[in-house]
């Protein structure tokens, strides 16, 4: 838990760091024009919009100004020309609320389709990685990535692109009209702007401070539930729901504390802007009230000038509002394109070979001198030599640490060997498509997982091209058909995530008819049966009997009664072949393997007795 939680505060101090970094900034900006390029028609229309909305929102003070000055100051009393006028006005706010309308939903089209390219995108690129990266990063980052960072690219377009394009040309405009109405005065309100820019910068740094102090522990928060989700089990049997609800309490009283500092300070930053607006206000009808008294301006110039510079404030106190997003922004920017500057460790060649299909491939499997380790001076695999024929079984046993699934994760390439070479056939794994090499070997995990879907679809893993009645007689062949048939819905049942409600012997049962269907040439059960009671372990044996038959298969066991039957049983010490042969020639032996035997049986008979 405490890892998760150091990796939250890493990714923290990162954003920070990120935000000061002018080439980091420059280099995700220049990645997100690129994915905007293709709307730049969309964004022109936007901006044509947007100048539309505002000519018709300020030019309505312009327009009673007119109305005042010109008719009605005037002594004008005829109806139809105020009523001209009035049409004018009503014609303007409906073009405000037009064109306003038009701005908003072609920004939120081209940034949300933006997002989804990216997030598409992203997501592909996190499935290209190789094992190491996800031993390195957290899943809970990751899933931040993809889902909290790319919303907040897509507030980037529809909260601070549009505040910049709408608010920064509000205020031109606005000051473009004051000095039309009156040079001299508005020189008197432009006094204001360097007050306005000193509160801004004053609050600015304070504002970014608690941002990132909410941020910090939201994230320590999300991480902390995220974990005791993933170990409830623990949390339950060691009877840890007060103390970690304690924890809880801690960390959220903090964001809680966190966040009402950054409310204090958002209401003070708005509540400072509003003051400023009606002292300016005061400021224009004080000296614009002398004025129209001493008849240097006229009273509709007056109202026109109140009614824009209580305007004035409202897109500056947006603008500096939007801080925080385009902060936040930033970060996500750098975060995703941190992400995609990463390199997959393990990569095809630039001319890969292609072997032929399944079919034509014997399965033969070659470890030549093979070293390997997942930290540098830290080998787990010591220059092994391992053959194994085609069609053959090899079992492979081991105390944990010995190197087993090193080495079947070398086989399926999730890893590249330090020294040495893993072939198939003769062909260096590292000379074959992944995709390809995929194909080639099987793999049947200790907890194997199903999606979120119907029984088919996980048999299939959603190919289309493998048909019902393909995934049937597979279920058939591995002895699930009994089983799925007795369900409501048979093999249309729907899956709960990780296929929740079915036994640990019955996920396996599927997991095993997916290798029927896909045919893959060597076979690899990575402690299939060691979560299994000896009713589901027998039922998988008689499956595997099925599934093996014709292909190259490497047992990692736990349980020496899996891979008794073994054509030949390895086994492994310090990342080291230290035994070899049957199950009969080993025990004959007396070594490591008859050790390993003895203390098998004396688990089952003290089973056995305490059971009794």
């Amino acid at each position: 838990m405490a890892k998760a939680i150091d990796n939250w505060q890493m990714d923290s101090k990162t954003d920070i760091t990120m935000t000061k970094n002018p080439d980091k900034n420059s280099s995700a900006y220049k990645g997100l024009y690129g994915y905007a390029k293709p709307h730049m028609w969309t964004f022109l229309a936007v901006f044509g919009c947007i100048i539309l909305a505002i000519a018709a929102d300020l030019l309505q003070p312009y327009l009673v100004k007119i109305a005042i000055d010109d008719h009605l100051m005037a002594g004008d009393r005829h109806a139809a020309t105020l009523l001209a006028i009035s049409a004018i006005y009503l014609l303007l706010s409906l073009g405000g609320f037009l064109f306003t309308y038009l701005q908003n939903n072609l920004l939120q089209y081209a940034g949300q389709s933006i997002v989804a390219a990216i997030r598409k995108q992203l997501f592909r690129h996190i499935t290209k990685q190789s094992m190491s990266y996800f031993d390195r990063v957290p899943s809970g980052s990751l899933i931040t990535h993809v889902s909290s960072d790319t919303e907040s690219l897509n507030q980037f377009f529809s909260q601070v692109l549009l505040s910049v394009l709408r608010d920064g040309l509000t205020l031109v405009f606005i000051i473009v009209l004051m000095f039309k109405l009156d040079v001299t005065m508005t020189l008197y309100c432009l006094i204001l702007l360097p007050i306005i820019t000193l509160n801004a910068i004053a609050f600015r740094s304070y504002m970014r401070t608690t941002y990132q102090m909410a941020r910090t522990n939201l994230s320590r928060l999300v991480a902390f539930v995220a974990e005791n989700l993933a170990g409830m089990h623990i949390i339950q049997i060691f009877h840890q729901e007060k103390e970690q609800q304690k924890q809880f309490a801690e960390r959220n009283q903090s964001y809680f504390r966190s966040n009402l500092r950054e409310i204090r300070t958002n209401v003070l930053f708005n509540r400072s802007f509003d003051m400023l607006g009606n002292l300016s206000v005061a400021f224009v009808t004080w000296l614009g009230g002398n004025a129209v008294l001493g008849h240097s301006i006229q009273f509709g110039v007056l109202f026109a000038f109140i009614t824009y510079i209580r305007q004035f404030f409202q897109p500056i106190n947006n603008i500096t509002q939007q801080w925080n997003t385009l902060q936040s922004a930033t970060v996500s920017m750098n975060r995703i394109w941190g992400i995609f500057d990463t390199v997959p460790e393990v990569q095809d060649k630039d001319k890969p070979l292609d072997a032929s299909d399944n079919e034509a491939v014997k399965g033969r499997v070659d470890f030549n001198g093979v070293k390997f380790a997942y930290k540098e001076g830290l080998p787990v695999i010591h220059h092994l030599d391992l053959h194994v024929q085609p069609g053959e079984m090899i079992g492979i046993v081991g105390t944990t640490g010995a190197g087993k699934s090193s080495l079947i994760s070398l086989l399926c390439r999730f890893y590249d060997v330090l020294e040495g070479s893993v072939e198939i056939d003769g062909i260096d794994v590292r000379d074959l498509p992944q995709e390809r090499l995929h194909r080639l070997v099987g793999l049947v995990q200790q907890e194997p997982y199903l999606y979120s879907g119907s029984i088919i679809d996980n048999v299939r893993l959603f190919d289309e091209t493998v048909s019902r009645e393909q995934v049937i007689d597979a279920c058939r062949l591995v002895g699930a058909d009994v089983l799925i048939t007795g369900m409501k819905d048979g093999y249309e049942t729907l899956l709960s995530e990780r296929g929740s409600g079915l036994s640990a012997g019955e996920r396996q049962l599927i997991s095993f008819a997916r290798i029927i269907v896909f045919k893959p040439r060597i076979l690899i059960l990575d402690e299939a049966t060691a979560n299994l009671d000896s009713h589901s372990e027998q039922l998988i044996q008689q499956a595997l009997a099925v599934v093996s038959e014709g292909r190259t298969t490497l047992v990692i066991a736990h349980r020496l009664s899996t891979i008794m039957g073994a054509d030949r049983i390895i086994v492994m010490r310090q990342g080291e072949i230290v035994e070899e042969g049957s199950h009969r020639e080993l025990l004959a032996e007396g070594g490591y393997y008859e050790e390993l035997y003895r203390h098998s049986q004396g688990q089952r008979e003290g089973a056995g007795k305490h059971a009794g």
